[in-house]
């Protein structure tokens, strides 16, 4: 484990061996974070659950956010199903049965927000509060990513800004 210079971890939260915490991150109140990469100037809220994360720099977890990290099966503490991202050109294979999500710079999320295996949320995206984002998916960058009810998710993808 690795922890950074000017990094704060609060009480009640753990970060577990091979996970790495950036500079000036800031890991709130009943956090864990396992086997998960933090990167500079990230901010995690109350009651986040981190599980094999790969989270990019100024990003605003709120509270009771969690990245599961293996599909449910039979057994749990033996996960048998390769974790997968669905991206335009086809299927991306994960290598792994344990991996949760790549969370890109600058997103921001509201509360109670669950990512299932193999989400990839793109950079500067927001994300209301109450969704579960299934597996397998990726959010393109700059996306509004919003549901009414459980079952009723609404992504907004913004027009491409030239440079």
């Amino acid at each position: 484990m690795i922890i950074g210079p000017y990094a704060k971890v609060w009480e009640f939260s753990t970060v577990r061996a091979g996970s790495y915490v950036g500079r000036r991150v800031s890991i709130g109140f009943n956090c864990e974070v396992t086997h998960s990469y933090l990167s500079a100037g990230a901010v995690l809220g109350h009651r986040i659950g981190l599980n094999r994360a790969i989270v990019g720099a100024d990003v605003h977890l709120s509270a009771n956010v969690t990245a599961a990290a293996i599909h449910l099966t039979t057994d749990m503490r033996r996960p048998d199903r390769e974790v997968i991202l669905r991206v335009e050109s086809g299927l991306y294979r994960c290598g792994t049965d344990r991996f949760s999500a790549v969370i890109g710079d600058g997103v921001q999320t509201g509360t109670g927000i669950t990512l299932a295996p193999g989400t990839a949320v793109g950079p500067r995206t927001h994300i209301g509060s109450g969704v579960t984002l299934p597996p397998a998916r990726v959010f393109p960058a700059y996306s509004l990513v919003s549901a009414s009810t459980a079952t009723d998710i609404s992504v907004t993808c913004p027009r491409r800004r030239r440079p």
